[in-house]
C-alpha cells in the first residue's frame, strides 16, 4: 500500500484512535490491537495531564477528570509535536475551544493555568543573567533589572488555595496577583501581591528604561497618592524584600 490510499488508512487509523466513537477503524485491523494501541496514545497523555495539573486532577472527581482529558483528546489539534509541550495545549484547550461541562468547577480554566506556569518556568532554558546589572545597585537612583523567569497574572478565584479543602464557588470581588518565577536556587516560587505591588512590577517590565524613581512617580500618579514621601519609604523595604527573592535582581 502507497501513496494516497496509505494516507487514508493513517488518517483513519489516528481518527480512529482519537474518537473510536464516532471514528470506524481501517478495515482489516484486529480489535485486540486496536484496542492496545487506543490505551496507549490515551494513557500517555492522561499521565502526562495528570502529573502536570495535579491539583485539577485531585479535585475533579476521576470520571470527570478522565472526560476532560478524553475531550482534549478528542478535539483539540496541538500546534507541537513535542511532549513537554502538551499542558500548554490543553491549557489552550480549555481557554479557546471547551465548552464547561455543568459539572465543572468555574474556576477550571484558571487552575489549569495557573499550574501550568509552574511547567512552564520549571522547564524553561533561560538562565538568570549574571552580567548586565549590580546586585547590590541602587534599585530607585538606578534602573531595576526584572528576573526574566517570571509571570505576573491576575485571576479571578484564589487558585493558589483551591484543593480539596477549599473549592469557592464565586468569583472574587476582585482580582488576586500573584507572582510565580524561578530563584537562583531553580525551584518555582510562588507569592501574592497587592494590587500597588503588582502594578509597580508591570510597569516596570513595561517601562525597562526608567530608573526606580521615575516609576514610583507613575505610579503615586495612577493611583492619587499625595504623600511620596510615604510612599518611598514603602518602596525601598518592598524593593529590598524583591530584590531578596530573586524577583529583582539588581539595578543599572
Amino acid at each position: 500500500m502507497s501513496g494516497p490510499d496509505l494516507v487514508t488508512v493513517q488518517q483513519r487509523f489516528a481518527a480512529h484512535l482519537r474518537d473510536p466513537d464516532q471514528h470506524a477503524a481501517p478495515e482489516g485491523l484486529e480489535e485486540r490491537r486496536l484496542a492496545i494501541y487506543r490505551d496507549l496514545f490515551f494513557n500517555n497523555v492522561h499521565g502526562i495531564l495528570s502529573q502536570g495539573f495535579p491539583v485539577l486532577h485531585g479535585v475533579l472527581p476521576e470520571v470527570r477528570w478522565r472526560a476532560l482529558v478524553r475531550a482534549f483528546f478528542h478535539s483539540h489539534r496541538s500546534n507541537s509535536p513535542y511532549f513537554l509541550e502538551i499542558p500548554g495545549e490543553f491549557v489552550a484547550f480549555l481557554t479557546t475551544k471547551y465548552q464547561p461541562d455543568p459539572e465543572d468547577p468555574p474556576y477550571l480554566a484558571e487552575l489549569a493555568h495557573y499550574e501550568w506556569m509552574e511547567v512552564v518556568l520549571d522547564s524553561a532554558t533561560e538562565e538568570i543573567p549574571e552580567r548586565g546589572y549590580d546586585p547590590g545597585g541602587d534599585l530607585l537612583a538606578g534602573v531595576p533589572v526584572l528576573n526574566p523567569l517570571h509571570v505576573l497574572q491576575g485571576y479571578r478565584f484564589p487558585v493558589h488555595r483551591i484543593g480539596l479543602d477549599y473549592r469557592p464557588e464565586q468569583p472574587l470581588p476582585e482580582p488576586v496577583w500573584l507572582l510565580i518565577h524561578r530563584g537562583r536556587d531553580d525551584r518555582v516560587h510562588f507569592t501574592e501581591l497587592n494590587p500597588a505591588t503588582a502594578r509597580m512590577l508591570q510597569l516596570m517590565a513595561a517601562c525597562p528604561e526608567e530608573r526606580g524613581e521615575a516609576v514610583l512617580t507613575i505610579l503615586a500618579e495612577e493611583l492619587n497618592f499625595a504623600d511620596q514621601s510615604a510612599l518611598r519609604g514603602f518602596a525601598v523595604e518592598l524593593l529590598e524584600q524583591l530584590r531578596g527573592k530573586d524577583v529583582i535582581l539588581g539595578a543599572r
